[in-house]
């Protein structure tokens, strides 16, 4: 669509960023809502960071969207920050408002929507749930199963130091129970089990742990979302089990930074998904 002299401006920075879906996501809602608006991918490397965002609030950018590796650094620059912001101690969001940078982390309320979505409201309350990982992705993962009421969240790593800091670091921001376990004592009466790490993303090897010690009617989530069935997730269908792939939380997640951007809130559908799916296989 046409876009004026007058069109609200965002965008999402990274370094690389080619490969984002997030263009494609927004330009969906943009042309769905007949918004006069542009999103824009924007390449910068880390010594740039700082100087672009200024340069972007200038020329009347209304927020931005931040992947890696600038994260962490857009959480610091940050005049206000919320609960989930600091949990992570990273901002996939940047709000431009009144010469004022705020921050904000939409992954976990985009996960925790996913999984609702896809296995029901109560999918993990009162219930065990494992995470794979303990890095900023798994910050975001503890978060939302916290939020939806999970009964005890169990940390694996191949680093059990790094778990436990991990569960050290999230106590103050989570009410459910937080342990550290190897797998795979952890998986023995899970509901749940989240990958949280790179492991099976396109270009990356595969991840390394066997599935047999999962009950059965346990669910697997994989936030990566390309390939879109990682070979964790398709070892999981073969077994029986319920299989989230990443693309739900890709798509919730992004939904307040729509409406923070360009001031209405639209709907994660399944044309949506069709028009990210497509872009994957393309």
């Amino acid at each position: 669509m046409t876009v004026s002299g007058a069109a609200k401006l965002a965008g999402i920075v990274g370094w690389p960023v080619a490969h984002s879906l997030s263009p494609r996501l927004h330009g969906h809602w943009l042309k769905e809502l007949g918004i006069d608006g542009t999103y824009i991918p924007m390449p910068v490397h880390c010594e740039d960071f700082a100087s672009v965002l200024k340069s972007l609030q200038a020329v009347g950018f209304a927020g931005l969207n931040v992947t890696v590796p600038h994260k962490e650094a857009a959480f610091a620059l940050a005049h206000e920050v919320d609960d989930a912001a600091e949990a992570a101690g990273a901002a996939n969001l940047l709000i431009f408002r009144d010469g004022r940078i705020l921050a904000r982390n939409t992954d976990a309320p985009g996960l925790a929507a996913s999984l609702q979505e896809s296995l029901g409201p109560d999918c993990v309350k009162d219930r065990v749930a494992v995470v794979l990982g303990a890095g900023g992705a798994a910050r975001a993962v503890v978060l939302a199963l916290s939020n939806l009421g999970a009964g005890e969240i169990r940390i694996v790593n191949r680093d059990r130091h790094r778990a436990e800091t991990l569960a050290g670091t999230m106590k103050p921001f989570t009410r459910s129970k937080l342990a550290t376990a190897g797998w795979p004592t952890a998986a023995a009466d899970a509901s749940l089990l989240v990958n949280a790490t790179s492991a099976g993303m396109h270009g990356n090897p595969p991840l390394d742990i066997s599935l047999e010690a999962l009950p059965s009617h346990a669910a697997v989530c994989d936030i990566v979302y390309n390939p879109l069935e990682t070979d964790l997730l398709k070892v999981a269908r073969i077994r029986g089990h319920r299989t989230v792939d990443g693309l739900g939380m890709l798509m919730h997640q992004a939904v307040p930074s729509f409406a923070a951007f360009f001031g209405q809130t639209p709907k994660v559908t399944p044309a949506l998904r069709a028009v990210l799916e497509a872009a994957l296989r393309g």
